[in-house]
């Protein structure tokens, strides 16, 4: 319920895109979250992007510490959480200084204007005060609003301390906001009772806080800035807006579930992949072990022993553990052992951007081992697909005893947006078969056991150690085909790298869809997160006049065996991701795509600014190639 009085007469619109923006110790991400909960239980359609700041220790006030939360909210089908913000709360200096270029021209800006005095001023960069003099503010609606004082009124008659009221003024601006767009109240004030249970001052204060915001529009004459975003005609049943990583780790605990096999996660925390170990960490009902180690090395190194004692053996990580784990992940490929091991991208070599997004690991999941150690490639499209993309990469670990890499990002991990409850009653089973008996007879007519006797799609046999009279070798070294014993033969060696490859391509993946036209002339090819962009890119052609067609690769190793069918009934082939292989101003999807088909028609379009794409730069893109 909203507080909207029935027949009243506020201005209905399609959708908004909002951007609060602060301090990393202003709760944006908190003040986003929730603005986001209640516009779901509204019944809108949504599309958030939680954008970290650069360093989360930053000094408060400077521009490396600003942390912002973007969400678009609609009454219709929407794909992204927006290009430009049309409304931007900026709780200080330097979110106005970093985010203002942002704002759309004509946008509304909601700024606290009791954080504009001189020491935040200087922090942030200004020698002047953008709310009094430059002409920073020109050609913006600008609502200056005394948030921190009105908080600490708000909160005085509560025997809230001055400076502890202070931490509230982002419910304040929450329910300003909540207020313009005309927001349910009760999901918010119940969700402040649970998380801060026991803590009665904290509960009246923030409460407070956000009942002064929300009078505040009212009192303040706001009246023609208060709108309302209609709920979407979504499909009946049951929602919960959710993360990419939430639903990775949901995920994980159905593949479980599907398999009959208990759960195990070797994992280090590292930004984004953490929140996967700390959601898996919760469900120990379902069967879960989580470890967290001490490096990257015994994490992987833990989870494929928990494969090889049969369970379901997860490893997650981020770009820089990737290359720690892969010596472990060549001994999975040598040992033919199922194991999945999650890649949340991050920007940049080394420690890089660990807060930005990238989808730069693809060359380094086809190619990041030593000797000919090929592994299947999963990608997740969506916040909410990662869950099924979990599923799927369970499903052909176990299934053809091979590691998986499935890669996601810091969009798609922090980003999130309406899911649609699955009925899990119709999810496929994953089977799961281990020898227990002799399948071999030796020369001398006596059975034995040989753990690398293969069906016909070259999966190997697989006995649980401890299994009676199935003994069998483990370990790094080359082994040979059949009988699993050490060999250093080069004629084995040959043929074990043949199987190795042949195992892979044997396995099926789901043909692609193709979406619009026909008869266009450009196809747009994406992956990973690239898929919402994309299809309103796509969407916004057709509109235009222009015939745009575009797929979507999930799999990327093996690819679908009619893609290069596909890419050669298009005059061009536009491929678009958030990488740049660089040296052939190629990306590395593309580059993957040309050295496979020769095809020059196999154009790039990329990105490397720790951001997503927004849709006018694949419409750009587009109109480039036309």
């Amino acid at each position: 319920m909203t507080d909207l009085e029935e027949g009243s007469k506020v201005e209905a619109v399609d959708r908004v895109i909002i951007r609060f923006a602060g301090d990393s110790g202003d709760g944006m991400q908190l003040t986003g979250d929730r603005f986001t909960t209640a516009s779901a239980v509204h019944g809108n359609d949504l599309a958030t992007f939680p954008d970290y700041p650069a360093e989360i220790r930053a000094p408060a006030g400077s521009l490396a510490g600003v942390s912002a939360f973007q969400v678009q909210i609609s009454d219709h089908d929407i794909m992204t959480p927006g290009d430009a913000p049309e409304v931007m709360v900026a709780m200080n200096p330097a979110a106005l200084k970093s985010d203002l270029h942002l704002l759309i021209p004509g946008g509304t800006l909601i700024v606290n204007q009791d954080t504009f005095e001189e020491r935040n001023l200087t922090k942030a960069g200004y020698d002047y005060n953008p709310l009094e003099e430059g002409e920073d503010l020109e050609g913006y609606r600008t609502i200056s609003v005394p948030m921190t004082s009105l908080t600490k009124e708000a909160c005085k008659d509560l025997g809230v301390k001055p400076r502890d009221a202070e931490r509230s003024k982002n419910f304040f601006a929450l329910g300003l906001v909540s207020w313009m767009y005309s927001r349910p109240t009760e999901p918010t004030f119940e969700w402040i009772d649970e998380r801060f249970a026991g803590k009665e001052q904290i509960i009246s204060a923030n409460k407070a806080a956000f009942s002064a915001g929300h009078v505040y529009g009212e009192s303040a004459e706001l009246g023609d800035q208060r709108v309302v975003v209609k709920a979407a005609p979504l499909a009946s049943g049951t929602y919960t807006n959710i993360n990419g990583n939430t639903a990775l780790s949901w995920g994980l605990i159905a593949a479980s579930q599907l398999s009959d096999l208990p759960l195990f996660l070797g994992s280090y925390p590292i930004t984004p992949a953490s929140d996967i170990l700390h959601e898996l960490a919760k469900h120990k009902a379902f069967g879960v072990t989580t470890f967290q180690a001490e490096d990257e090395i015994a994490a992987v190194g833990a989870a494929l022993g928990a494969s090889y004692g049969g369970h379901l053996g997860i490893t997650t990580t981020s770009g820089p553990g990737i290359a720690l784990k892969s010596e472990t992940m060549g001994l999975a490929i040598s040992l033919e052992l199922p194991l999945v091991v999650i890649n949340i991208q991050r920007g940049g070599p080394s420690t890089g951007l660990p807060t930005k997004t990238e989808a730069a690991d693809l060359l380094m999941a086809m190619y990041g081992r030593h000797g000919e150690s090929p592994l299947p490639i999963v990608a997740a499209q969506t916040p909410s697909e990662c869950f099924f993309a979990a599923i799927e990469a369970c499903r052909i670990a176990l299934t053809h005893r091979t590691p998986v890499m499935l890669l996601s990002d810091g969009y798609l991990a922090n980003g999130s947006e309406p899911w649609l409850l699955p009925d899990v009653d119709g999810l496929e089973p994953i089977n799961v078969e281990y020898a227990t008996e002799f399948n071999h007879i030796r020369e001398d007519g006596e059975a034995d056991y040989w753990p690398y006797l293969r069906d016909e799609k070259l999966v190997r046999s697989m006995a649980i150690p401890g299994t009676p009279d199935l003994m069998h070798r483990i370990g790094g070294i080359e082994k040979e085909d059949g009988s699993g014993n050490i060999s250093y033969d080069p004629a084995n060696h040959s043929r074990m790298v043949e199987i190795r490859a042949e195992r892979i391509k044997r396995i099926d993946v789901p043909d692609v869809e193709v979406v619009g036209d026909p008869d266009a002339e450009v196809l747009v090819v994406g992956w990973g997160s690239t898929w919402g962009p994309i299809r309103e890119a796509v969407d916004a052609s057709k509109e235009n006049g222009q015939k745009v067609s575009s797929i979507h690769l999930r799999h990327i190793h093996p690819m679908p065996n009619e893609i290069e069918e596909i890419i050669n009934n298009f005059q061009k082939a536009l491929v678009v991701e958030m990488n740049d292989e660089g040296l052939y101003g190629y990306g590395q999807l593309a580059t993957l795509l040309r050295a496979r088909y020769s095809n020059p028609n196999i154009l790039s379009l990329t990105k490397t600014n720790g951001l997503g794409f927004k849709v006018s730069e694949i419409l750009e893109g587009i109109k480039n190639v036309l």
